[in-house]
This record gives C-alpha cells, structure tokens and sequence, in this order.
C-alpha cells in the first residue's frame, strides 16, 4: 500500500525538505547530478523513516524521541553540497584550484554513500521484520520498488558524476571502491553504537555521529595514504594526491583526536589483558586493578598523545619543530591577547560552573532548562574570541572536545581520583535524554558552535558563517527553552 501524504508529512520531515529544497534551488547547473542524488537520498530516507516509525521495537533508541531518520540522512550531504556551491563560485572567480573543488566532491559522495548505507540497512531489517510476520510492522511491494528505483539511479548518478573528475576508469574504480567501505564502515558502526549504547540515542543522531565519524577518519586515512605513497615511492612514478592544502591547527586537532581513538582502543585493551592474567574475581584481584588502572591510563595516554600522534602529525604535515612545541609557539606568538583570552574562559567557567552546580543540588528548576544558561554561557566564551581571535578560538575548539573525551573515559571507566567525582558533576546536569552509559550534551553543544566554525576554513564568502553555531545555539535555542518552559521566571534563580 502507498503512503498517504498525511502520513508522510509532520513537522519535522517538512521542515527537512524546505531546508534540502532551498539549499537546490541555488544550485548551479554544474552541479545537477550532486542535486538529483540529494533528491534521492532525501525521498528514500522519508519512505524508511515512515517504515521505522510503524515498528518502533526493531531498535533500542532513546524513548521520547522521533527517529530523526531523514534529518540525520540529509544533514551531511546538504553541508557539503551548500560548501561545493561556494567552491564553485570560488572556482568560477579564480580563488581557489580546482582540486579543492574535486575534493569537496569526494566529501559530498562519501557523506551520501554512509547515509545511504545505513538507509539500505534500515529498509532491509524492516523488511525482514515484515516477513517475519512482525504484527506491529507491514511493508508493501511499493515501498520495495520505489526504494530499490531511488538506491539504482543514485548510484548511477555517482559513477557518472565521479567519472567526470577522474582521469581513468580505475581511477573511477577506486572512489567507488573507497565509497563502498564508507557506507560499509558506517554501517557496522552504527550496529555498534545502538547495541554497546542502547537507549542512548535516536536513529538519526546515530546516523549523524557515526557518517560523521567515518567521514572525518575516512579522510585523515586517505591523506595519510596519500602521503606515504609520496613519501615512499618515487615523484616520477606515483601521482597520487589528495585533498587540499591543510593548515597546522587542523593536522593538530587531527592529529589529538586520532590519538585519543587509539588511546581507547589501547587502553581497553590493556584492562582485558590484565583481567585475563591476573582475574579480577576476589578482592584482592580487584584492589590491585584498581591501583594500577590510573596508572596505565596516564602512561598510555601520556605515550600515546606525546609520541604517537605527533608521528602522524609530522608524517601529514612538514612541522618545523615538534607539534607540541609548535602549540607553545603559536600560543605564545601573542601572549597577551591569547593568555588573557584564557584567564578570561577560565573565570567564566569557574564562576558559572560553581553558581550553577550549586542551583541544581538545590533548586527545583528543570535542568534542561538549567543547562541553557550554559549555551548563552558559550555565547560570552566564543563570541569575543571569534571576532578578535579566529585562529586561536579553533586550536581551543579542539583542545576543549579532547578533555571532554578524556573526562567522558574517565567517568565512564571510573578512574580514580577523578571518575566518581566527574560523573556525580556530570549526573546534576543530566536529564532523561541522557544516559549513566554516555553523556553527550557538552558534545552538542561544544560541536555545534565549532563546527560551522571550522568548516568555514579557507574561502568563505559568508562572513555570518562562523557565528551560526554560536549564535543559533546561544541565543535562539535557549530563548525558545525560555519562553517555552513552565517554569516560572521567579524559580530560576
């Protein structure tokens, strides 16, 4: 049976496709099979959300919430397809090369490719489910067309678009290949996050985090590969090269968040094989792990963050000095604008932290209202340094997500001295979309005023860009929690 409009649309899925529809009408003619396959992408993951939605069982999601399936399909390919748009005007007013442009395509494909892989496992675990004879849950021959149709064409749409920018076919070959273990890796990722975290998350911010997550690796691998294959083979017989000119804070932030990646896998690892030798079934067992467990975990990630990930840094990127060393440098090229800067964070921070840690042991106020107060709190943070020190404000960006990471491993591990007492912080600003597994409101909040930062990198002819985050979250997500919250005005405080 087909699918009613009236059931097709809601609120959400028709604020999605204004947003997907605005961002094609301004695209440039160049650019169509890039707006035929956002198209695609868009009407499959409506069709799988609605099939989702009938049968709410199928996934351990967090309850209260839409799936979010097509917002968390579309968000990425629509980012990337609204900077290729900038690129091509860049392109077209001779700013940039066009292998800026060739590169931002790539990203543009291999955003879509993980949201259509997560797409097809979605449709294919209802469609089981139909077989099944699941009585909550009914699929129609319809859908299966009209899905397999939508899958066919944008996959024929992307070998025609990528042949375009590739020199041969198994040029060719190989960026289908590489968009293949994207939607792959995506897949298998986020089967890991729904199953290791359960109830932590909607479908559709697991599909955002983890095309985000391959995307961002995915393209530190293929760099590195490219660098390697420069660095070892010879100029004459190799023509390899990928991507665009990278900055130094951009290979730094890259470079710390690698290293925590195999920090985690590192340490996790050390803790089974100290389990496995040593038990850790009597008392005894357990003090001594305990013991030992902060110190492997500062030895690993001293190691690691120390040596490690300044070896890629290096191996990326022709660092004059050591990478740790060129922190110091760049911090203090400027010492009194960026050191006051930081004074500056840190007597905010200290101050609204102890003022509010306070309110919400004692209050009644709802705390996620409460926690509002802290997005118009990264409106004085962020702001200042945006407009008097952009460069600075990326390198903190970066520095801040890594003690976020490290205190998340912290809590959730417990190390001591500091696991019970950053989770009993942590715990007086959660509310029931999060979870004693993984807390990740900070995340958001951090990543949704640096991104747009970030991806404002190079040309923007957008000056308002960077301030998106900042100001959307700040300001207008917070006056809407405000206005639209029933806590009344004298509670707060």
């Amino acid at each position: 049976m087909a699918i009613s409009p009236s059931k097709a649309m809601n609120g959400e899925r028709a604020v999605v496709l204004i947003f997907v529809l605005r961002v094609l009408s301004s695209l440039p003619l160049a650019l169509l099979p890039h707006a035929l396959s956002l198209s695609l992408l868009s009407l499959f993951s409506l069709v799988v959300e609605i099939r989702v939605d009938d049968s709410p069982s199928l996934f351990k999601t967090r309850s209260g919430a839409s799936s979010g399936i097509i917002l968390g399909a579309v968000t990425l390919p629509t980012v990337m397809l609204s900077k290729l748009i900038q690129l091509s005007r860049a392109v077209s007013l001779q700013q940039i090369e066009i292998g800026e442009l060739e590169h931002m395509t790539m990203q543009f494909w291999a955003a879509s490719a993980c949201s259509c892989g997560v797409l097809i496992f979605l449709f294919i675990v209802t469609w089981c489910a139909a077989n099944n004879k699941n009585p909550h849950f009914s699929c129609s021959v319809w859908d299966a067309k009209f899905s397999l149709s939508c899958v066919i064409l944008y996959s024929a749409v992307c070998c025609i678009s990528l042949a375009t920018i590739s020199h041969t076919g198994f040029n060719t070959a190989l960026k289908l290949l590489w968009l293949l273990c994207h939607g792959f890796a995506t897949v298998k990722l986020i089967q890991h996050l729904l199953s290791t975290f359960p109830f932590c998350a909607s479908i559709g911010e697991a599909n955002l985090v983890t095309s985000g997550l391959v995307l961002y690796f995915g393209d530190m691998l293929a760099c590195t590969i490219s660098k390697v294959c420069r660095l070892l083979i010879p100029p004459e017989l190799v023509s390899i090269r990928y991507g665009i000119k990278r900055s130094e804070i951009g290979i730094v932030i890259q470079g710390v968040l690698l290293g925590l990646l195999i920090f985690s896998a590192v340490f996790k690892f050390l803790i089974h094989l100290w389990e496995y030798f040593w038990g850790a079934n009597n008392s005894e067992s357990r003090e001594r792990k305990e013991i030992w467990r902060p110190l492997i975990f500062l030895t690993s990630l001293g190691f690691i963050m120390i040596a490690v990930a300044p070896s890629w840094m290096m191996i990326v990127l022709d660092f004059d000095v050591h990478p740790v060393l060129w922190i110091f440098q760049f911090i203090f090229s400027e010492p009194f604008k960026r050191l006051s800067l930081c004074i500056y964070w840190l007597v905010l921070i200290y101050a609204s932290v102890l003022r509010f840690y306070n309110i919400s042991k004692n209050s009644k106020i709802e705390r996620i209202l409460l926690r509002k107060y802290y997005h118009l709190l990264a409106v004085l943070m962020f702001l200042p340094a945006l407009i008097y020190q952009p460069k600075f404000l990326d390198l903190a960006f970066g520095a801040a997500l890594a003690v976020f990471l490290v205190l998340e491993i912290i809590r959730v591990w417990r190390i001591w001295p500091l696991g019970q007492l950053v989770h009993q912080f942590m715990s007086a600003f959660t509310d029931h979309r999060d979870s004693d597994l993984i807390i990740v409101s900070h995340f958001s909040l951090l990543l949704g005023c640096a991104l747009p930062i970030w991806m404002s990198s190079g040309f923007n002819d957008r000056p308002l860009t960077p301030f998106s985050g900042i100001l959307s979250l700040g300001i207008g997500d917070t006056m809407y929690e405000l206005l639209t919250s029933p806590c009344k005005r004298g509670q707060c405080f």
